[in-house]
C-alpha cells in the first residue's frame, strides 16, 4: 500500500549521526480547512496544491547526544545548532525525494520549506508544521508550544502536500504534556533563561529576538536556535 511505501521511503532516507528513526503520519487535506480560522493568513492544503488530498507529516527526532548537549548554559550548543541546520537541509532533500517518488506513482506534490514559513512582523505561520502534525495525530502541544510525540519534542517536523490518498489518523485524545494532564511539571518554563515562556503564554517576540541574537554564534548556516525549553525536560526524548 502507498501508506507503508511512504513510511518506508522516509525511514530509509533519514539516517545519520543526528537522528533517530522518524515517525510518519498523514491527515486529509480537508483537516486543514479550519487552520486559517486559528492562524490568520494560514494556508489550506488546497491553497498550496489544487486538488490536494493529503498532507504527509513526519517528525525527525534528535539523538540523546544532541538533546543532552543543549542542556547546560544559556547559549545553544554547537551540536544542537548544527543538528538544526543539517536537519533543515535533510527535510528539503527528503521532500524533493518524496515528490519524485510520488510522481512515479502518478501523484502531484508541493514541497514545503522546513522553516521560515512565517511573517516576520506578526510571527504567524503561513504553514505550520506543528499544527498539521497535531491534525495527523503525531502528538500534542506542550506548554513550550512544541509538539510532543512518542519520541519526545527534540527534533524537527516536515510536511508535504500531495494529491495521493493515505490511511489518515485523527488528533490524539490522550494528552502528552504532563502539566496539561494535571500533573506538576512546567520544567520547560523553568528551563527558559530569558523569561519568554510562561505557563499561560509564550512571548513570541522575545523568543524570536533571542533566536536572532543566537544566529551570530555560528558560521555554518542560519542557526536561529535556542531549544533550552525542550532539552533536559521529561518530554525531551519520549512521551512522559
Amino acid at each position: 500500500m502507498l501508506t507503508s511505501k511512504v513510511e518506508g521511503w522516509i525511514k530509509e532516507f533519514v539516517k545519520g549521526r543526528f537522528w533517530r528513526e522518524p515517525i510518519v503520519s498523514f491527515c486529509s487535506s480537508d483537516a486543514t480547512e479550519n487552520l486559517p480560522k486559528i492562524i490568520p493568513n494560514h494556508l489550506t492544503a488546497e491553497d498550496i496544491l489544487p486538488k490536494a488530498k493529503s498532507v504527509v507529516v513526519y517528525f525527525i527526532p534528535f539523538t540523546e547526544e544532541v538533546a543532552r548537549s543543549n542542556v547546560k548554559g544559556i547559549k545553544p550548543s554547537k551540536l544542537w545548532a548544527l543538528a538544526y541546520v543539517e536537519t533543515n537541509k535533510l527535510i528539503e532533500s527528503l521532500n524533493r525525494y518524496l515528490s519524485k517518488k510520488l510522481e512515479v506513482e502518478g501523484f502531484k506534490s508541493a514541497v514545503i520549506k522546513p522553516t521560515h514559513n512565517f511573517d516576520e512582523k506578526t510571527l504567524l505561520s503561513m504553514w505550520s508544521h506543528k499544527h498539521v502534525a497535531y491534525l495527523a495525530g503525531l502528538g500534542t502541544f506542550g506548554v513550550h508550544t512544541m509538539i510532543i510525540t512518542e519520541k519526545g519534542c527534540c527534533g524537527r517536523l516536515g510536511s508535504l502536500v500531495t494529491t495521493a490518498e493515505f490511511e489518515y489518523k485523527e488528533p490524539l485524545k490522550e494528552e502528552f504534556c504532563l502539566y496539561k494532564r494535571g500533573q506538576k511539571c512546567l520544567e520547560c518554563v523553568k528551563r527558559c533563561p530569558f523569561g519568554a515562556l510562561k505557563a499561560v503564554k509564550l512571548d513570541k517576540r522575545k523568543c524570536y529576538e533571542v533566536l536572532m541574537e543566537n544566529t551570530k554564534l555560528f558560521d555554518f548556516g542560519f542557526a536561529d536556535v535556542c531549544g533550552k525549553c525542550a532539552c533536559g525536560v521529561p518530554c525531551s526524548l519520549k512521551k512522559p
